[in-house]
């Protein structure tokens, strides 16, 4: 592994892209520290203190997890790459729904680029919503706890705000379409796991403090109870490397057909049909909407309602419930919109290959159907095991949501995916120059 990373620098192409990448990441750090003006930055800092302190999770801890701890300061990167994420996912749902969109999608390069700029339209379109709703949110003083975090209230600000809030996003968004096209790996996700790595050091801090004897309520936790943390954590990592990578291979055999001279097909193939299709984009849709109550009552003060949406706060049997059903459903939701059967076999039948013990067309897409059903099944409820890890661990070893999110959950997810894909690019590059890959046995596979 060492030699590999050492090769890695050796390649001039290479060697490049990985400090320009780095170069991108280090510049959208710097843009976490920048304020937005008007904030009181220390009264936003001690409402976020008590949110971190507490072990029933929030949803303004996990909104600050996303972007990378500029919520929890309020500078011009605090919506994150959210909202270009929320864009994507949209036009890609509306791709399968929208036959003028279909048939853009299937024209090459020109159909991408189209597409693209529906999807930053849309980016642009979200971040004005959401930054109106953030500005609103700031000025309630209800919704802090009674600190003021605004200093003078007003259109003023909101208008400040939005602006600052949408720049910060759209500037995001090219940041990590400049790392797709000259550095390495997907700009956004890195971008994201950059951001939730940055996490690490408050979550050690927050670990050293509970581990500490000498605190005010004494050590909240035991060095024996870290190490079974640490090996549960070690765990996760090899059963989601094991799950990202895992795919059942459909057996595809091609018949021979003479084209003049030259004999064509007779070969044996296969179709890789991935375990875990839609990865983390189902925990993304399900805490979208399950948290949508939550967030709502925090910028409405109505009894009432807040009532109602309580009924959908963390630590109750419904929240869990309904939240692991949400998160298979998304898989299998996902999985359908990008994996299309009938296509397959069409493809499969005008090349002529076939299944063996399957009749081609209608046959094989129904094979095809079924398979992917089974193994969805699998990955959809590990998906939602790994959703619900942090919560398990919130109530079983009583840390805050910060440290558990470190153990288990979607970060864990995003961070091992990531550094998976980025590997494989790298790893690519290493082998076409006759370097040796990061494995001594096989080749690093991706999410796609």
């Amino acid at each position: 592994m060492l030699a590999s990373l050492i090769n890695c620098f050796r390649i001039p192409e290479l060697k490049k892209k990985i400090l320009f990448t780095l170069g991108i990441i280090a510049v959208y750090r710097v843009g976490c520290y920048i304020p937005t003006p008007g904030v009181n930055g220390a009264m936003l800092a001690e409402f976020f203190e008590r949110i971190n302190s507490t072990t029933d999770g929030s949803i303004f801890g996990i909104m600050n997890m996303f972007s990378g701890g500029a919520l929890e300061k309020l500078t011009v990167f605090s919506l994150g790459i959210m909202p270009y994420i929320s864009s994507s996912i949209i036009i890609q749902l509306l791709t399968a729904v929208i036959p003028a969109l279909e048939k853009l999608s299937k024209e090459g390069q020109t159909g991408y680029h189209k597409i693209n700029q529906y999807t930053r339209y849309g980016t642009l379109g979200l971040a004005l919503i959401q930054s109106f709703f953030i500005a609103l949110w700031l000025e309630s003083p209800a919704s802090f706890q009674g600190l003021q975090v605004v200093n003078t209230p007003g259109w003023g600000f909101r208008i400040i705000t939005v602006f600052t809030l949408t720049c910060g996003t759209m500037l995001l968004m090219w940041l990590g379409e400049q790392i797709q096209e000259k550095g390495i790996g997907n700009g956004i996700s890195l971008i994201i796991t950059a951001g939730i790595i940055s996490a690490a050091p408050s979550a050690l801090k927050t670990l050293i403090v509970l581990l500490n004897p000498n605190s005010g309520s004494g050590a909240q936790l035991q060095p024996l109870t870290l190490l079974i943390m640490i090996g549960f954590l070690i765990a996760v990592i090899i059963a989601i490397t094991y799950i990202t990578q895992a795919q059942r291979r459909v057996q595809v055999q091609y018949a021979r057909r003479m084209v003049g001279n030259k004999t064509y097909g007779g070969q044996n193939s296969y179709i890789p049909l991935k375990v875990d299709t839609s990865g983390v984009i189902a925990i993304i849709f399900a805490q979208s909407i399950i948290l949508f109550p939550a967030t709502l009552a925090s910028f409405i003060p109505n009894e009432n309602f807040q009532s109602m949406a309580a009924v959908f706060t963390r630590g109750g049997w419904l929240y869990y419930t309904f939240y692991g059903f949400l998160v298979i459903f998304f898989c299998y939701f996902y999985t359908a919109i990008v994996f299309n059967p009938v296509d397959v076999a069409e493809n499969m039948k005008k090349n002529g290959g076939f299944i063996p013990g399957v009749r081609p067309g209608t046959q094989t897409a129904d094979y095809l159907d079924f398979v992917m059903t089974r193994i969805t099944l699998a990955g959809a409820l590990f998906i939602c095991a790994i959703a619900i890890m942090p919560d398990a661990i919130m109530a079983s070893f009583r840390v805050p949501y910060l440290v558990a999110s470190f153990f288990g959950g979607t970060g864990i997810l995003i961070i091992v995916g990531v550094m998976l894909d980025t590997m494989k690019q790298i790893e690519s590059h290493l082998l076409t120059r006759h370097y040796d890959g990061f494995t001594k046995a096989g080749h690093i596979k991706g999410r796609r």
